[in-house]
């Protein structure tokens, strides 16, 4: 049993989720860390991504039934088309199209060559660099009500950068929409609400196939511990940010990334820990 090394990698998963810094990427250099010694792997963390998008679905219910009622209203009539939420609606369906073309497409790199701690670190660099450039120097005076269909299509462009471990999901589309000049707190929640279908696709299907190829190094009982625990502490990191971010910025994350890179790339120029990915079954 891999109790000790599920409960960090689920502490992980939940802390990173929603912070731009990458969770992906965290649970790919922890896991080197751990006595196993061993990546968690794609399926691993995709299964555990389910339950910080359950911390999403919870911590905004109520916006997210009457996004999804209104946006049904929408295409039999009851509601106008151009209401705000069923507009959500379609943002959030053209905004999903990239990551679910590009993560049917790419899926053996995905698995394999995205997975170098070479190219984790070199992201964490250069995305945290950006995403400070972005916070610093964005407009910063858009909300979601002005969000165009356009704007929509290309924070899915950017939510699919995510794929690479390192770029971070929220922190792809927090630069681009702080780039754009949306305030932080509305770039924040449609981050949120964009990531649902998603995760919500990729962990439900990576759960499907692990009933045949396994979860990686853990079993199905483990990866659901660690599932659980990152529902808990991605629900309690949501309810930070949204508070956080209504009078902070993105620079201590940005510090944090750079520090990150710069510190992985000493451990693999050292040897400290590989750049390539050894996962095993459970």
């Amino acid at each position: 049993m891999h109790i000790f090394e599920v409960i960090i990698l689920g502490l992980v998963q939940g802390l990173t989720e929603f912070i731009p810094v990458s969770s992906s990427a965290h649970l790919r250099i922890v896991g080197e860390f751990l006595p196993s010694q061993t990546d968690p792997g794609a399926t691993f963390t995709a299964i555990t991504q389910l339950g910080t998008e359950t911390a999403v679905l919870i911590y905004f219910w109520k916006k997210i039934v009457t996004v999804v009622s209104r946006w049904f209203g929408s295409l039999i009539g009851r509601v106008p088309r151009n209401d705000p939420d069923a507009r959500m609606g379609w943002l959030i369906i053209i905004g999903t199209i990239p990551i679910a073309v590009l993560g049917v497409l790419l899926q053996d790199l995905i698995r394999d060559n995205f997975r170098s701690l070479w190219i984790t670190a070199i992201v964490l660099i250069v995305f945290g660099i950006l995403l400070g450039v972005a916070d610093r120097y964005g407009r910063k005076r858009r909300g979601l009500d002005e969000l165009t269909y356009p704007h929509g299509l290309a924070y899915g462009f950017a939510q699919a950068l995510a794929l690479v471990p390192g770029v971070s999901r929220s922190g792809a589309t927090t630069t681009l929409g702080r780039a754009l000049g949306y305030q932080r707190t509305a770039v924040a929640e449609y981050s949120f609400l964009l990531a649902v279908p998603a995760v919500f696709a990729s962990g439900f299907f990576e759960l499907y196939k692990s009933f045949d190829d396994g979860t990686g190094p853990y079993n199905l009982g483990e990866t659901a511990l660690a599932t659980v625990i990152a529902f808990v502490v991605g629900y309690l990191v949501i309810a930070f940010l949204m508070q956080y971010l209504r009078r902070g910025s993105f620079l201590p994350f940005v510090i944090y990334r750079v520090v990150l890179g710069v510190v992985l790339i000493v451990l693999l120029v050292t040897g400290v820990i590989p750049a390539e990915s050894t996962i095993v079954s459970g």
